[in-house]
């Protein structure tokens, strides 16, 4: 189970305001991104379920967490289906993200209260998934389905909404400014921190310092 509870993981991602979203077969590569993340003021990180053998590398990632980065809240993202939901629970993720909504997977994690985060396109969907009880919900492909006037959009009829959005995010002040200002509760960022060369390269430092820039910027548009 997670080292965390729902509130906060929750609270965790309205104070800081952005997920680091992130994938790698090898478990020292995604050891360093996370503690570069870590030293650039991160403090929700999500792991994707991309390859195979991707829970070996989560498992590995969150007895790290806990000894390297204590304040580190870890979930696990490309959820879509309840029996893996409830592997990486059981691996010690904190939250749950998917890119589309399954309603078996909150049964899941409302069980064990952990936060499920899915994957919607539609108001339809977003009022699905918050019935369902889904506190926060990802709004994805986010630049496809109509960017920061569709967050702002959905809030104007469910202010109570709270939406991460992933997809179409990008660390400049431009793009972070109108999502902020949309009303998001959270961005996630994938390719955008963690530039190709810089991981091939070992340059961790690059990286905590793109994780502090963006939290500055996010923290000047709030």
């Amino acid at each position: 189970m997670g080292r965390f509870n729902k509130l906060q993981t929750l609270s965790t991602m309205q104070a800081t305001s952005m997920v680091p979203v992130f994938y790698h077969a090898d478990a020292v590569v995604a050891q360093n991104v996370l503690k570069a993340c870590y030293a650039g003021g991160v403090r929700v990180f999500e792991f994707t379920n991309r390859g195979d053998f991707a829970q070996e590398v989560f498992a590995v990632l969150a007895k790290f967490a806990a000894k390297e980065c204590p304040e580190m809240i870890l979930g696990i993202g490309s959820i879509v289906d309840p029996a893996t939901a409830a592997l990486y629970l059981q691996s010690g993720a904190n939250f749950v993200v998917g890119p589309c909504f399954n309603p078996e997977i909150a049964k899941v994690c409302n069980r064990r209260l952990i936060p499920y985060i899915p994957g919607c396109g539609s108001v339809s969907e977003i009022g699905n998934a918050q019935e369902a009880g889904c506190d926060v919900c990802k709004i994805f492909p986010a630049g496809n389905v109509g960017g920061p006037s569709f967050v702002k959009n959905v809030k104007a009829p469910m202010p109570w909404s709270m939406l991460m959005v992933t997809g179409g995010v990008e660390p400049a002040e431009a793009n972070l400014s109108a999502w902020i200002k949309a009303g998001v509760t959270c961005v996630g960022m994938g390719s955008n921190l963690f530039p190709k060369e810089v991981i091939a390269a070992g340059e961790w430092d690059k990286i905590s310092a793109l994780c502090k820039e963006a939290l500055a910027v996010i923290g000047k548009c709030r």
